[in-house]
């Protein structure tokens, strides 16, 4: 099983050497690849004396708690952190995918809940129309029955009309003879019985040929009631049609008032929209010298820490060379004093110590050396690459950066640490010497390479300066950015919320236009279906006052022959007529 440690090791004396050498188990990896705390045991383990004390290592156990295989958790540790920031990361991506989905199906919801209430209202007016329709189609059939009898009555009518011109014909006839034979009257020419018994059956053939008036005013009157019924019933319809007429109106000039509404809201949209991109275009500037200052400040921090690695080596050379200040106090009396072969011991344990944490910084150097070349690689790829290329780079480029800083920053604390351990095994080594050789004059040639480290420290506080006003500024520019966009998020939300009110607002103007363009096409058949049917009853008005009129003639003529009659009765009681 593999353990997340700590080395620690125990403080040991002159007398008695090194200490001994534990680790601390910190943490446990499970079968699932996570990991977990474990109880902090202690386990003795010599194969980390070589190790820094405090330092965090891979150790893997047997199931008895034996170690197998220790190394050092820098690097796996950097891995496991930058595994789970990209878990994070695409956790991340993955809840905001999930909460647009979320935003959208919630709009496509209640979209789908109005389109189904238009749609509901719409089959209502659909059921309204068509429940409209059939009662104007079952008064179209009435008023066609109506039709049917007023039409067969004409036709009686006109039979009758047409025997009144026959009669009237024959009555004229009549009159002709009756006015000659008032001629020969009075020429002094008398009737005689035939001539009487003749006219009197002339004038009864014609009464009795003259239709009688009354049944036909019957009808007519029959007629007339059913015209003004069903005229009353028609004008109810022609009122509704009225009323639907100026609730068209109405509804048009809504969507007249509502469309003028639209298009000023649409176009102050279309402004903020304009305003909204410039301020975007602007953002992108701003943003481009952001990135420029960046690598600027990138670039700096990268000669700034050539500049540490180059006073780390040339403080380390001076170290070598014997030039060294902060070296660890020893207590040069009690070394004096140590028996020689126990400091021959001391010194070939330093010097043996020395040696692996020399390897082991020369192979963190070595690693340095590489991510440095895999870091150049990579912005040379960059500065090749297309934008989707540079997309996927761009991650990759800065954690191999974060690992460089991390390695770096680890290695500069070993260094120390190996110049610390140089300057204490010098002083057992002159020590070790003096004792050894007692007549010979020890004399330690130095270099002074303190001008050379006072310039690189120099040109470091300078550049550091121009680092740091530099960091200022793109904090600055970071802070108006963040600014900027906090503006824009704003007002692209209050845009795309303002644009679904327009949305809203243009399908409520097309319901409203597709309402009043139903509404109006049903005023328009209504119309087309009213109309005939009025011009059916005005042409049956017409036919009934004619016929009315045909009526009234045949009650003049029946008075004609009433008068025919009078004449002739009193031409026969004239004495004259009598005596004949």
């Amino acid at each position: 099983m593999l353990y997340l440690a700590e080395v620690q090791k125990q403080k040991g004396s002159l007398l008695t050497g090194a200490g001994k050498t534990e680790i601390k188990l910190l943490a446990c990896q499970r079968t699932d690849q996570s990991w977990s705390t474990v109880s902090e045991d202690v386990i003795a383990a010599e194969e980390a004396s070589k190790l820094n004390d405090g330092a965090l290592i891979l150790v893997e156990m047997t199931p008895q708690r034996q170690v197998q295989r220790i190394q050092e958790a820098g690097r796996p540790l950097v891995n496991i952190l930058q595994n789970f920031s990209r878990q994070q990361e695409k956790i991340k991506v993955k809840e905001e995918e999930i909460d647009q989905w979320k935003e959208s199906l919630t709009f496509q919801a209640q979209e789908l809940n109005r389109r189904e209430l238009e749609i509901e209202t719409r089959l209502e007016q659909l059921e309204n129309m068509e429940d409209e329709f059939q009662r104007l189609e079952t008064e179209k059939q009435a008023v066609e029955t109506s039709c049917a009898e007023m039409e067969k009555l004409r036709e009686e009518v006109e039979r009758n009309r047409q025997e009144l011109e026959g009669a009237w014909e024959h009555l004229r006839g009549e009159q002709r003879r009756l006015e000659e034979s008032q001629a020969h009257l009075q020429q002094g020419k008398t009737l005689d019985e035939e001539q009487s018994r003749l006219l009197n059956e002339l004038l009864d053939r014609l009464s009795s040929s003259v239709a009688p008036t009354q049944p036909m005013q019957e009808h007519l009157q029959l007629a007339f009631e059913m015209l003004e019924t069903q005229q009353s019933l028609l004008n109810s319809h022609w009122e509704k049609l009225e009323q639907q007429k100026t609730t068209v109106g109405e509804q048009q000039a809504e969507v007249d008032r509502l469309s003028q509404i639209f298009s000023e809201h649409q176009n102050d949209w279309q402004q903020a929209q304009n305003s909204l991109e410039q301020q975007t275009v602007q953002l992108e500037v701003n943003t481009v010298t952001l990135t420029s200052k960046q690598e600027y400040a990138c670039k700096l921090k990268d000669q700034l820490q050539y500049q540490e690695d180059l006073y780390q080596q040339i403080q380390f050379l001076a170290a070598m060379s014997g030039d060294v200040v902060s070296t660890p106090e020893v207590d040069m009396a009690a070394l004096e004093k140590m028996p020689l072969e126990e400091l021959q011991k001391i010194v070939q344990d330093l010097q043996g110590k020395l040696n692996v944490d020399s390897s082991f910084v020369k192979e963190q150097e070595q690693e340095l050396e590489e991510k440095q070349k895999t870091i150049e690689e990579l912005q040379k790829k960059i500065n090749q690459a297309s934008e989707i290329e540079r997309s996927t780079l761009e991650p990759e480029l800065a954690d191999e950066k974060n690992h460089y800083q991390m390695l770096n920053e680890t290695l500069v604390g070993q260094r120390r640490h190996l110049l610390e351990c140089q300057g204490l095994l010098k002083q057992h080594k002159v020590v070790l010497l003096r004792r050894e050789q007692p007549s010979a004059n020890f004399q330690e040639e130095k270099l002074d390479f303190s001008p050379v480290l006072v310039h690189i420290e120099k040109q470091r506080q300078r550049q550091s300066e121009a680092l740091q006003n530099l960091e200022r500024e793109i904090e600055q520019m970071q802070a108006s950015i963040e600014q900027m966009q906090g503006v824009i998020e704003e007002q692209t939300q209050q845009q795309q919320t303002r644009w679904q009110e327009l949305q809203t607002m243009e399908q409520d103007l097309l319901s409203l236009r597709t309402a009043t363009a139903e509404c109006s096409g049903r005023v328009n058949l209504y119309q087309e279906a009213l109309q005939p049917i009025q011009d059916s009853l005005d042409g049956l008005r017409q036919k009934l006052q004619g016929i009315s009129e045909i009526q009234q003639t045949g009650d003049e003529q029946i008075q004609v022959i009433n008068q025919m009659r009078q004449v002739f009765v009193d031409l026969i009681s004239q004495p004259q007529l009598a005596a004949t």
